[in-house]
């Protein structure tokens, strides 16, 4: 089954919440999944009946002995619209979902489903006009950075610059390359709960410099010294 990656019109504000441990996705990117436990395979099937949305939520650490009644999920989730669906053998499935929107949980609701659901706050991105000036030379250093971590692989940087060559939002361009990097989830999840793009920017060109710096410091003293790894990632402020 194929369907177009278009926000429905007549959104509710009620979402279908997909929690798992170590993925954070994001808006714009494109996430395939299998789908296996029963309860998931019912939220698919609902999904698929109604507005094909997806939220998917990341679970808190220390998850694993509550997973299968409700553990905690952080409070930012990404909903995604599933636009393909195959069934496989044994009543599972593989979907391709497209990240849409972030959104904030408000409330989890008692839907009476085997799976959970949430009322969410939808969280647009938001780029301040006292930063506009800036922005431009804010874009050009978040590309160099990313550069240097695909260099070694020309289809990777050819599919990159393709990319920025369509002048896509500053948004977009964090979104993509916070997916892309093999960052802490911590990280990742600090990158999705932040809609102000400027801050989103300056949060993960910190962290390339920072990983930049660690990796060319990796045969010297300082890759050994655990007070130095431990400041990976560095703290942020919205400075």
């Amino acid at each position: 089954m194929l369907s177009s990656a278009t926000w429905p019109e007549a959104f509710d504000g009620v979402v279908k919440l997909f929690p798992l441990p170590n993925l954070v996705l994001f808006p714009s990117i494109a996430q395939p999944l299998h789908i296996f436990e029963p309860r998931y395979c019912a939220m698919l099937t609902d999904a698929l009946a109604s507005d094909g949305l997806i939220a998917m939520a990341t679970l808190e650490p220390d998850w694993e002995g509550q997973y299968d009644q409700k553990p905690p999920m952080a409070g930012t989730v990404c909903i995604g619209k599933v636009v393909a669906h195959s069934d496989c053998e044994r009543g599972t499935h593989n979907i391709l979902l497209i990240g849409m929107k972030r959104a904030r949980i408000v409330r989890e609701l008692d839907s009476g489903k085997p799976y959970r659901t949430a009322e969410v706050e939808l969280l647009e991105d938001q780029y301040p006009t006292e930063d506009a000036g800036h922005r431009p030379g804010m874009i050009r250093r978040l590309q160099e950075l990313f550069l240097q971590f695909i260099q070694d692989s020309a289809s990777t940087r050819e599919g990159f610059q393709r990319l920025i060559a369509k002048q896509i939002p500053l948004g977009r361009l964090t979104d993509t390359i916070a997916y892309s990097m093999d960052l802490p989830m911590a990280i990742k999840f600090q990158l999705l709960s932040e809609n102000n793009v400027d801050i989103r920017c300056r949060i993960l060109t910190r962290c390339l410099e920072q990983k930049i710096k660690m990796e060319s410091e990796s045969n010297s003293d300082l890759a050994t010294d655990k007070s130095f790894v431990d400041k990976f990632p560095p703290p942020f402020s919205e400075n």
